[in-house]
């Protein structure tokens, strides 16, 4: 072989090995300090596009467990109130009886009764237009700025609704609509049939109906609420019986959501472990690798520097 030195095959190869060594030393560094397979778009296009859609998904379904989380809120303060109302109509009842079949209550003691029947009455009223966190808790009418009264026992159209979307497909995918309890109808009932009706404004004074008597046992002020001479024990069991049916028309949607919030909890928990399978970086792999180009990398330039001595040999033979 030739002794040359104006072009050193032996360096030229060692410096090209040292090039790759040290970007692949580069590379493993990168993806151990970032913790990602793919630390470029042009690694692996098709992988990053997956990685991006699923992360994408991942985002989403937290936003929908949130939206599940605070529905699940919704119906519990919901559920609460109701329950309030269930012991209000129940201490009505209680005022009734106390104050038609007690023969010891004077006719002074039955005002008392009835002055805190009306106050109750009052409350109702005053529960019904509660809100949560600006929305109302209860339907009054069949939608939000309509005019049309909400009927308790009512098809789904006649209700405020709230459409709870469970999964990452947003409108296009799973939903759960949950229907506000229809407070002041179920409290709105007809004398002689027992149903209830659409609670009319102004309480008792404006819900008279053609043929029949209706009364209103939630009320906006006392002038217009219901005297205990004007009800029957009847008509209050009935009003009881429609709180239940809310109470338990309210438990089914809580059941419902928290349903969909475990089965978001799953969604989520698998699709961060297909993410991770897909961009996560195999530690103990590339530690591996680190070391193999951490060592070649000095190979190569321990290489580099004996090709250059050789051009040593060529000046012994000139002196």
């Amino acid at each position: 072989m030739p002794l040359t030195i104006s072009n050193n095959s032996a360096v030229a190869a060692a410096s090209y090995y040292l090039g790759k060594n040290q970007q692949a030393l580069q590379h493993s560094i990168k993806k151990l300090a970032s913790g990602k397979k793919i630390i470029a778009p042009n690694a692996d296009p098709g992988t990053l596009s997956v990685a991006m859609k699923l992360r994408a998904a991942t985002t989403r379904l937290v936003g929908a467990k949130n939206n599940v989380q605070n529905g699940i809120s919704f119906v519990e303060v919901q559920d609460g109130m109701l329950e309030t109302v269930g012991r209000i109509v129940g201490r009505m009842a209680e005022l009734k009886g106390m104050a038609t079949q007690d023969p010891m209550k004077s006719a002074q003691d039955v005002e008392s009764y009835d002055n805190e029947f009306k106050d109750l009455q009052v409350q109702l009223h005053q529960i019904s237009q509660q809100t949560f966190n600006g929305a109302s808790l209860f339907a009054q009418y069949t939608t939000t700025s309509g005019s049309t009264g909400a009927v308790f026992k009512g098809t789904a159209t006649q209700d405020h609704t709230i459409s709870i979307f469970t999964s990452s497909n947003g409108s296009a995918g799973t939903k759960i609509s949950i229907h506000k309890s229809t407070l002041l109808s179920a409290l709105t009932i007809k004398t002689d049939d027992k149903t209830s009706v659409a609670y009319a404004t102004g309480g008792n004074s404006g819900a008279a109906i053609t043929g029949t008597h209706t009364v209103a046992f939630a009320s906006a002020d006392t002038s217009t609420a219901l005297a205990l001479s004007q009800i029957s024990l009847g008509t209050m069991e009935q009003a009881l019986s429609n709180i239940a049916y809310l109470r338990a028309q309210n438990g089914g949607g809580m059941s419902r959501l928290s349903f969909a919030a475990e089965s978001l909890a799953s969604q989520e928990t698998n699709t961060r472990a297909a993410l991770g399978r897909i961009e996560d970086v195999d530690i103990a792999e590339e530690s591996a690798n680190l070391a193999k180009y951490s060592i070649l990398t000095q190979a190569a330039a321990a290489m580099v520097a004996q090709a250059n001595s050789t051009n040593d040999v060529a000046l012994m033979l000139l002196r």
